[in-house]
């Protein structure tokens, strides 16, 4: 189960280094195969690829669903972990996510979110003013 909030960086190459608390259960789960996903939220979704795959299976019985099968299977990829720990973040996910050098993971139990600072601050501002107007 994954919880807590990092604050990360991408390297020169793209690439995020995964925290080591949450490292050993990856490479463990996902045999080091992730899959990173598009949000209709403005995020990027990271999980163990085999994950990924039974949610994609069940997507696929449903062929009147094109906006999800886009985003879970369209806008998506999965890269490996590497030995470092690091991963590459395709850069039209990147993009997409308004993601440039600065992320933020946050842990959701059987994923992570990947957030631009300024579009999570943006994000959180939104969902506690529609508390704040009764509609959440």
């Amino acid at each position: 189960m994954f919880s807590g909030v990092s604050a990360l960086s991408l390297d020169a190459k793209g690439r995020m280094t995964i925290p080591t608390r949450y490292r050993d259960i990856l490479a463990r789960e996902a045999q080091g195969q992730i899959a990173l996903i598009e949000s209709d939220v403005g995020c990027l979704v990271l999980m163990p690829a085999t994950r990924w795959s039974a949610k994609v299976q069940s997507l696929s019985a449903d062929e009147s669903d094109d906006d999800r099968r886009r985003f879970w299977l369209g806008l998506s990829d999965t890269p490996e972990l590497d030995t470092a720990g690091r991963v590459l973040v395709n850069p039209v996910l990147r993009e997409g996510a308004g993601i440039s050098r600065e992320v933020m993971l946050l842990g959701l139990g059987e994923y992570f979110e990947l957030w631009d600072p300024a579009r999570l601050d943006h994000h959180k501002e939104q969902v506690r003013a529609r508390k704040l107007r009764g509609t959440l």
